[in-house]
């Protein structure tokens, strides 16, 4: 290669260094580059030329050549010649230099050449350096930078020079004035002092081991003295910070006896500069390697620094750290590395220095302290050894401190403290409290807020610390565990202590484990001897109240149970063997357990067998005795936390069953009942409940202790009790009152069934009465406290309850039953009757429901007026969903209160109605609870009706549940029932109608019970009624009408005779229902009339056609729309032309109603059939639209539809909707898919017509309507593949304009090719004579269809393809442009369809595709794209001889289409190429073609067309074996695949390869006809062709060279160089990388 195009290649890159686009830029470096490191000298001779010839070159452009040459020296410095090095040297020392003034980024990047040459050559460089780095002369700022920084990348190369640098250097310091010289000397000697460090620790690898510390020591002195006494003093913040780094590098390398000298001074130096920068980290290093060159040499001085060191580095480690911030963290660690110097050396003095930083309140402060204690700790262990009381009598203060970022410190410190051996002394259980409490803390935020101080220490984040801490201590520190257990159990009980319950279960639990398994003496706990523990019985029922509330404390249930069986021995000999079965299942069902799933009610059931079944295996009653004494006593620490209060009680009650001291019973009653907070609802509830387990073994004295209590002074204001009450006042004594009728009543359920029944009257319902009513002058006063009633109406309720359990073994007759329920009434009498805020309702139903089966009966009037007062108290309640207002008097329910209280409510009202019903189970006590909820039904509220039925439905299938038929009664009410419920199953409530359903199976059970059918018979009509709620789930007019339907053939089976005209009655009743539900069963029934009606009425039939169609418009219900449309299918059977003759005049677009009617008629198929027969007659003789001229002004035609063959096409679609129309359908498929393809073709385009009385109708869309029936009619002939595949590919939308019509034609054609192939011959049979038609677009429309099919090879099994192809070639000469470019393609597709009979038209498709290509009137060039693909799918199946001596005449006409700017014409004629290759090989002209164009296919590879590239690929693989080269062809077949992507730079690299071995002759016409491309229009042909040559450079040999015009060549590339496209210039630059 010519050295001038090596240098011209290289001066263009140059000049493009600094390209506006970064990627440019980075590929001329990586080409200089490229081309530096395979001749480093000539490129660094250029790059000098260059910055020589060109001096006034930007900054920027010099800074690029200048690092290029940095890289490539860096790279090569092995092999650049001497000469070079040292005229490169002496380029980048007068780059560096040139300029007095400092410019960084000139040059430090000749500075970073020096370095670089410096690695190799270190002597040629310091000659030159040195030259400029005179004694006495103030030298370049970059001479000493570029000294440092060869110190620093050669060490043991540039040591050896530092003494005389030192020396020059010495004497220059005082000459610098300026700052940045200053600081470019200290940072000099900072570097030198650390390369001497370097190079004296290693020794051993050292050119010269004769160096030594002292041969520095003067000159770095002498240089310290400079530094430290006037540069440390400047105002200028950085030069301060450097001078502080050199003075401390440098203090390892001063004598001993001078650094001594210094210390005093040199300190507080150090110090003061803490307050001038805010940069501390370098100064903390300073002073720490100041420290250490101290400590080192046994400082004597030091010791006076002491206080001052101290005091200025605690204030640094109180500074906070910033983890986001590296240097803080740097700075606390080189701090912390300072005090750990200074411990070593004064231990006392800088522990009681901490200490006594420590009793300093200040946040910051204490935190610092403790992070140095917490370092002190863990780093110097042998000093602190005799410090450790000391330490922890100081570490209380900061214990006691408020701030969690302290607290989170100190338990870093206990955790170290801990590690150490420090809590086994005498003060280390206050450090354990200290984690405990902090285990225990609640959270500082609800869940959804955040903290706003990103530094804040949360509660639950310190809390999360001394869990993980606890567990630490527990399980890593084993000298701890003396230390730990038992004591950790005290904390278990008190409540402050609560949250931390699981945590130390946890810890208690692996210490237990671990001594049990170890078989250690100290498991074994003796209480008495352990002080502060809590006893066996209080540890016990504490930890048994956790377990019943599993979920709190975080979770504590499972710990508490687990921790409870560890310590079974401890709590009582006899415990383990029941605990060691129980409670493993216990704790299973917790983990197997959620919040929602855990069933509460079970599991207190649950814990309370596990407490009776150890009480009655521990057999102890002394024991037994304490603990329920101690339960009573622990009471008090729950009145926070009421829920589990309540669940004490009823531990004690169970503890007090197993009690035989009867005086500690009374005792332990006594005591809860005076000490109970009665004016709580939750602990009434405890306390009755627990007194009431206490009845089941006392019954005798527990009645003796509540009446004695009843009678006691806590009801009389005297001043003994004042003080047990704590000053009770009226309202309080109501409560304690409530409380005992509450006791009363869990007493009657929980004593033994034989006791109770004689206690009932006497004892227990006197008591309540008692207490009930208060006597004012002898006269009873009844209470309004709400407590009261509520506790009244459960007691009585629980009362009933446990008669009723008592009368299945005797009878009794409960004398004051009617006169409680009348009690209970008044009660609801009295409550607001627009509101639900109290459960005094629910109460009362459940109480009389419990009373109902106790004998007496109730009489008539008494059942009526029980049913009346409940059912309206409850159906007239406001809907559940609205918020109630507020009153003063009460807060308002939250929501969910209020919904679980309307459910209750509800379900109480139902369990009454059933317990009243199954006094009298018989069809007329049916009745009588009917008649309350009957009138309901109808009621205009939603929430009214839905309450009714529901409640109906209950009571239903209680009386199916309950009914036994002894003798044949009739059910006489079920019409009325039928009549009433089954309108509902279309209300527009859904819940209402699912009730319905179930009303109505339920009742045509109930009847065939009555007509004898055994219980277990089951009727399958019946039982088809229940699929239908499904159905109804959607309100849909035709479910609907289908499901009354199916209701009513179910009825109507099942229904007696007699009682028909009852149903019929109640329907036409609900007929004129104000809800729109009677309707919809009502019309089934008008339905069936309807069909058997008809008559002579043909000269009505269009009024009575207009009065429907008038009527419909104001009908909503579909039922009644569709016996309408029944109607007018009646009349046209019989009077067929005059409907449809009203119907086709009716004005367009239809409206709904008239639509409906359409619809209509398709319901019957044989009346269908002669419509459409009539319809397709008139299509087929009607013009399909007129030309109307626009306007008068302008010219120009308008088609517009002709208004009959537009209405009947509307009419068809309407009809073909129904469903029933398809057997016609089918029928008349070819001709109806014909008439409406045609009709399509000839509406496209075509505007509506105008009707002078309608302004609407000009809104039909003519073609839409057309496309719209034949879519309709795919569907009802059940073509839905056909459909899916055009609904896939968006078919009718493009059917529909003019513009994409012909593709939606082809898209139709295709889709019935593919799956309706047995279809097509009649369907062509109708088309074909359609050819001729006159209109043009019903021409276009046949032979886009015809063109399509051809592609299938569906039409040669049907035997079409001659009729076919005539066609085709008929239309190759019509006068339309269009008609014959679908002829064209149809000829063209014959080759994918019917491949077999290509040879057979061989003649006629060759002359019809060239007659094609050379279409003069073919201004869009279509039929020449559509000849050109159509003769390449031919090609593909022609036989030689057919083709051979045209193929050359074809490949020249193709060959100026391959530049074309139409995409579809380039694709297209690569792919033609491609098919023709087969027919030219093996003839030398046509490989000369191949290779005439192979330039050309290559480039197109990045074409921007994807289709364009994918056909090159097509190309260059079947012309493969045609190139002539094995490897080339190899290349083509292996990596062409148009699926693949292919890297395109190596495809070109390999590619030019082969070019070079296989083709050297040829390489000046491929490299001249890759140059052309250089002016492609296309920028990725522009970088390709860039490549090309880039790769055929990069690849040729000398001897080839010359074939090559390296002129052309260099002078494309710099022109590209220039190209307006980045990418284009990115690939130049590359390309020129190989000029080498």
């Amino acid at each position: 290669m010519d050295d001038t195009d090596v240098e011209q290649v290289t001066l263009a890159l140059l000049d493009a260094a600094t390209d506006k686009d970064s990627e440019v830029q980075e590929q001329v470096r990586k080409s200089i580059l490229t081309l530096g490191k395979q001749q480093p000298d000539r490129v660094l001779a250029m790059c000098q030329d260059y910055l020589v010839k060109h001096p006034k070159l930007v900054v920027s452009h010099r800074v690029v050549i200048l690092q290029t040459i940095e890289l490539i020296v860096g790279c090569r410095i092995e092999e650049i010649s001497l000469p070079r090095i040292k005229s490169t040297i002496s380029l980048a020392s007068d780059e560096m230099t040139r300029s007095k003034e400092v410019i960084p980024d000139w040059q430090q990047a000749a500075s970073n050449i020096l370095v670089a040459v410096g690695n190799k050559h270190i002597n040629d460089i310091m000659e030159e350096i040195l030259n400029k780095f005179q004694p006495g002369v103030l030298p370049h700022f970059f001479v000493v930078q570029t000294l440092a920084s060869l110190s620093e990348s050669n060490v043991y190369g540039m040591v050896p020079f530092l003494n005389a640098i030192l020396g020059t250097m010495l004497p220059m310091l005082s000459m610098a004035k300026q700052d940045n010289m200053k600081w470019v000397f200290s940072s000099a000697l900072c570097h030198f002092s650390d390369s001497i460090l370097e190079y004296l620790a290693n020794l051993d690898k050292a050119p010269d081991p004769s160096v030594r510390k002292d041969t520095f020591s003067s000159e770095i002195y002498a240089a310290f003295e400079i530094l430290f006494n006037n540069w440390l003093q400047s105002r200028e913040p950085k030069l301060r910070l450097t001078v502080a780094e050199a003075v401390g590098s440098m203090c390892h390398l001063m004598a001993s006896d001078k650094l001594e000298e210094q210390i005093p001074r040199l300190v507080p130096a150090i110090l003061s500069l803490y307050k001038k920068n805010n940069e501390h980290y370098v100064i903390s290093k300073s002073l720490c390697q100041v420290l250490d060159a101290s400590v080192n040499m046994g400082s004597r001085v030091l010791e006076t620094q002491l206080e001052a060191l101290l005091f200025a580095l605690h204030q640094q480690v109180s500074a906070p750290v910033d983890y986001n911030n590296p240097p803080t963290v740097k700075n606390h660690n080189e701090v912390l590395r300072c005090f750990s110097l200074l411990a070593n050396s004064f231990p006392d003095r800088m522990v009681m220095f901490v200490l006594q930083k420590l009793e300093n309140s200040n946040e910051r402060s204490r935190m610092g302290s403790l992070a140095v204690l917490r370092h002190l700790i863990n780093s110097s262990t042998s000093t602190m050894e005799s410090k450790k009381l000391l330490i922890l009598a100081s570490i209380r203060q900061p214990m006691a401190d408020h701030s969690n970022k302290v607290k989170k410190r100190v338990v870093q410190v206990i955790s170290a403290m801990a590690h150490h051996g420090y809590l086994e002394l005498e003060g280390g259980e206050l450090l354990v409290r200290f984690i405990v409490q902090h285990c225990a803390l609640h959270d500082t935020y609800q869940r959804s807020q955040k903290p706003t101080d990103p530094e804040e220490v949360t509660n639950e984040s310190l809390r999360s610390m001394c869990d993980n801490t606890l567990h630490l201590l527990t399980t890593t520190v084993g000298r701890l565990a003396d230390v730990l257990w038992p004591k950790l159990l005290y904390y278990l009980t008190p409540t402050q202590y609560s949250n931390a319950t699981t945590p130390l279960c946890k810890s208690l639990i692996v210490l237990g484990n671990k001594k049990k398994n170890n078989q250690e003496p100290s498991f074994k706990i003796d209480f008495t001897q352990e002080v502060n523990l809590p006893s066996p019985q209080t540890l016990m029922i504490r930890l048994l109240v956790n377990a019943a509330f599993p979920l709190n404390n975080r979770g504590h249930g499972a710990p508490s149970l687990s921790l409870l069986q560890i310590l079974s021995v401890n709590i009582h000999p006899k415990a383990e063997t029941v605990w060691d079965k129980e409670v493993p299942q216990l704790v299973t069902v917790l983990e197997e357990s959620t919040a929602e799933s855990l069933d509460k009610t079970e599991w207190d059931k649950k814990l309370l067998e596990l407490l009776s079944k150890t009480l009655t295996a521990l057999d102890d009653d002394k024991w037994v005795c304490q603990l329920a004494a101690e339960s009573t006593k622990y009471l008090s620490t729950y009145n926070n936390a009421l829920e589990e209060k309540s669940f004490l009680y009823r531990c004690i009650g169970a503890t007090l069953q197993h009690c035989f001291n009867k005086e500690l019973v009374k005792k332990q009653l006594q005591e809860i009942l005076l000490t109970a907070r009665h004016n709580d609802a939750v602990e009434r509830e405890g306390v009755a409940m627990g007194i009431g387990l206490c009845a089941n073994s006392h019954l005798e004295g527990t009645l003796a202790k509540l009446d004695e209590f009843g009678k006691s002074d806590a009801f009389k204001k005297s001043p003994s009790i004042f003080n047990l009450l704590k000053e009770r006042n009226d309202v309080e004594v109501e409560k304690v009152k409530s409380t005992l009728i509450l006791c009363y009543g869990q007493v009657a359920v929980n004593a033994p069934p034989e006791m109770i029944l004689n206690r009932i009257d006497q004892d227990i319902l006197r008591c309540i009465s008692k207490h009930f009513n208060t006597k004012v002058l002898g006269i009873k006063v009844e209470t309004k406290d709400l407590t009261m009633k509520l506790s009244l109406i459960q007691s009585v309720g629980l009362i009933a309850k446990a008669i009723s359990e008592c009368v299945k073994k005797q009878g009794y007759i409960f004398s004051r039953k009617q006169e409680l329920i009348t009690v209970m009434l008044d009660f609801i009498k009295a409550e607001q009757a627009d509101s639900l805020r109290t459960p005094v309702r629910q109460l009362v139903m459940s109480t009389c429901a419990n009373l109902m089966p106790l004998d007496p009966p109730m009489t008539e009037n008494e059942s009526f007026d029980l049913l009346k007062v409940c059912v309206s108290s409850v159906f007239s309640l406001p809907p559940e969903t609205r918020t109630p207002e507020k009153t003063k008097e009460e807060e308002p329910l939250d929501p969910k209160q209020r919904e679980a209280l309307y459910k209750d409510t509800m379900a109480a009202l139902q369990e009454l109605l059933k317990s009243i019903l199954a006094r009298d189970p018989t069809p007329d006590g049916l009745q009588n609870v009917f008649k309350h909820i009957e009138s309901w039904l109808s009621s205009g509220l939603d929430h009214e009706r839905k309450r009714a039925i529901t409640a109906t439905a209950h009571i239903l299938a209680y009386y199916l549940d309950n009914l036994t038929v002894k003798n044949m009664v009739s059910f006489h009410n079920l019409g009325a029932l039928l009549g009433r419920l089954s309108p509902r199953c279309s209300d527009p409530v859904p819940a209402v109608r699912f009730a319905a359903i179930d009303c109505i199976h339920t009742l045509l059970y109930i009847q065939l019970r009555y007509e004898g059918f055994s219980l277990d018979y089951k009727d399958e009509s019946v039982d088809s009624l229940l699929p239908l709620k499904d159905r109804l789930e959607n309100p849909d007019h035709s479910i609907l009408y289908k499901t009354c339907s199916d209701l009513t053939k179910v009825m109507s089976k099942r229904l007696p005779q007699q009682q028909l005209t009852t149903v019929v009655f109640m329907l036409f009743e609900g007929l004129v229902d104000s809800q729109t539900n009677c309707c919809r069963a009502s019309t089934v029934i008008l339905n069936t009339l309807l069909k058997n009606r008809g008559g002579g009425l043909q000269d009505l039939v269009p009024e009575m056609l207009e009065v429907l169609h008038v009527r419909l418009q104001s009908i909503t219900e579909e039922q009644v729309r569709v016996a309408v449309g029944q109607t007018v299918l009646i009349l046209a059977s019989q009077h067929l032309q005059t409907v449809i003759n009203t119907l086709v005049n009716q004005p367009l677009p239809y409206d709904n109603w008239t639509g409906e009617m359409w619809m209509a008629l398709g319901a019957d198929p044989i009346i269908a059939n002669q419509i459409i027969e009539m319809v397709l007659e008139k299509l087929s003789i009607m013009a399909p639209y007129v030309d109307k001229k626009e306007s008068l002004m302008r010219g120009g035609t308008t088609k517009v539809a002709t208004s009959q063959p537009l209405a009947m096409t509307c009419g068809l679609k309407e009809l073909l909707l129904n469903g029933q129309s398809q057997e016609p359908a089918v029928s008349l498929f070819p001709r109806l898919f014909s008439c409406l393809t045609v009709r399509l073709g000839a509406s496209v385009g075509v505007s509506a017509p105008r009707d002078s009385n309608s302004k609407n109708t000009a809104s039909i869309h003519v073609a839409g309507v057309a496309a719209d029936a034949l879519r309709i009619l795919l569907a009802r002939v059940q073509l839905d593949e056909v459909m899916k595949r055009l609904d896939e590919d968006n078919a009718w939308d493009a059917m529909k304009e003019a513009s994409t019509h012909v593709k939606g034609v082809t898209l139709l054609a295709r889709a019935m090719a593919k799956h309706a192939g047995p279809r097509l011959p009649a369907i062509v049979e109708c088309l074909c004579p359609l050819l001729n038609n006159i209109y043009e677009c019903q021409r276009i429309t046949v032979t886009a269809f015809f063109s399509e099919l051809l592609n299938h090879h569906v039409v040669t099994e049907l035997m079409l393809v001659d009729v076919l192809m005539n066609n085709m070639m008929e239309r190759i000469s019509d006068p339309c442009c269009t008609v014959r470019m679908l002829a064209v393609r149809g000829l063209g597709n014959i080759a994918v369809g019917s491949p077999e009979k290509v040879n057979k038209y061989a003649k006629e498709l060759l002359a019809a595709m060239s007659s094609g290509m050379e279409e003069k009137d073919d201004p869009d060039k279509l039929i020449t794209h559509e000849a050109m693909s159509g003769l390449s799918k031919v090609l593909v199946h022609l036989d030689k001889k057919n083709v051979h001596l045209l193929a050359v005449y074809i490949f020249m006409r193709i060959k100026p289409f391959l530049e074309s700017e139409n995409d579809d014409i380039r694709c297209a004629s690569i792919h033609l190429m491609g098919n023709l290759s087969k027919f030219g090989s093996g003839e030398p002209v046509f490989k000369d073609q191949i290779h005439n164009v192979l330039v050309s296919l290559l480039l197109h590879l990045v074409d921007p067309n994807s289709e364009v590239v994918k056909a090159c690929k097509y190309a260059m693989r079947v012309c493969a074996p045609v190139v002539g080269s094995e490897q080339i062809t190899a290349m083509f077949q292996n990596h062409l695949h148009e699926d693949k992507s292919l890297h395109y730079g190596e495809f070109i690299n390999d590619l030019t390869k082969y070019l070079i071995q296989d083709f050297p002759g040829m390489l000046n016409f491929y490299h001249i006809s890759v140059i052309q491309f250089f002016k492609s229009n296309w920028p990725e042909v522009r970088a390709g062709a860039a490549m090309f040559i880039g790769f055929l450079l990069g690849n040729i040999q000398e001897e080839h060279r010359t074939h090559l015009n390296m002129g052309t060549i260099t002078k494309g590339l710099v022109m590209l160089l220039q190209d307006p496209d980045p990418v284009v210039r990115v690939k130049a630059a590359e390309a020129m990388g190989h000029f080498h």
